[in-house]
């Protein structure tokens, strides 16, 4: 991990750094925020080069009435690099966070996966839906659209660095403005706090591996995993999909196939955004307040 200098963006309500060891023995982080009573905990799982920060904001809203685990996915903020890259895959985060589960003692709990963390959140519903109680599903599903992974492909771990968070926020703006039309500097600056650090030496960096990019080089977008039975391993239980309205990865296709298997499925779409919702827009905090109301 690179060397810190100063505060990282400090949560809105408080919380606990909780850590686990994987079972190949990296040392793993997530943010806890405390609450909930009886009701299952909400563990948020983010995107390729995402952490906790980018749960930051509906952490702090939810933190009381749910307990809300935010994980930072191997190589990625406060948690450790890995030895080899090719340990960089959903497979191995699913792991990660079943290692998570038994160490913390919780048997059932709601997934709220942004991108990356929606297919890990299918992929646990294939393998032991047992532990989920539920699922919201921020901007994935079980076909991706090629030209969003792409897109991403051509930005992810270029190892970039910046002098001031202004020219980091207009890199950000520069490879991710088609999903946010309507941003001005100050939302930019303020996501690119959320993806970046400032480095031992000064300089601004992105928090996360480069080597995380590896894998995904090699990953052929045309020859996707079947993941339709993780939609399957949902079946009876709440289910919330967040859609971009202009989304390059998840598409109205797909969002309406899933419906069309399970109708059971509630879908939002947030107008004139991309590739992901933050889910602090109101349609998506409204739509996320509803699905947790089922939840008592």
């Amino acid at each position: 991990m690179p060397e810190l200098a100063g505060d990282r963006v400090s949560s809105m309500a408080e919380y606990e750094d909780r850590y686990w060891t994987s079972r190949d023995g990296l040392r793993l982080h997530c943010r806890d925020y405390p609450g909930g009573g009886d009701r299952p905990p909400l563990i948020c799982l983010p995107g390729l080069t995402r952490n906790a920060r980018d749960f930051e904001e509906l952490a702090s809203r939810l933190a009381g009435q749910f307990r809300v685990l935010c994980v930072e996915l191997r190589g990625r903020g406060e948690s450790e690099y890995a030895k080899e890259a090719s340990t960089y895959s959903p497979v191995q985060y699913v792991d990660d966070v079943t290692a998570l589960l038994e160490d913390t003692g919780i048997d059932r709990f709601i997934a709220i996966g942004t991108s990356l963390g929606g297919l890990m959140t299918m992929l646990i519903a294939m393998t032991t839906p047992e532990r989920l109680a539920g699922a919201i599903i921020n901007d994935a599903g079980p076909v991706l659209e090629v030209e969003g992974l792409e897109r991403i492909k051509s930005y992810v771990g270029q190892g970039r660095t910046f002098p001031t968070w202004v020219h980091a926020a207009r890199a950000i703006e520069q490879s991710q403005g088609v999903a946010f039309p309507g941003y001005a500097l100050p939302d930019w600056i303020e996501m690119a706090k959320r993806l970046m650090v400032v480095s031992g030496n000064g300089r601004i960096v992105f928090d996360y591996d480069m080597k995380i990019a590896e894998p995904f080089a090699d990953f052929d977008p045309e020859a996707q995993a079947d993941l339709w039975p993780g939609v399957a391993g949902l079946s009876g239980k709440p289910v919330l999909v967040v859609r971009g309205e202009i989304s390059d990865i998840l598409s109205e296709q797909t969002t309406k196939e899933m419906q069309a298997r399970d109708p059971e499925i509630e879908v939002v779409t947030v107008a004139d955004t991309g590739h992901a919702p933050t889910l602090s827009e109101p349609e998506a905090a409204e739509a996320i307040d509803r699905f947790l109301a089922k939840f008592g």
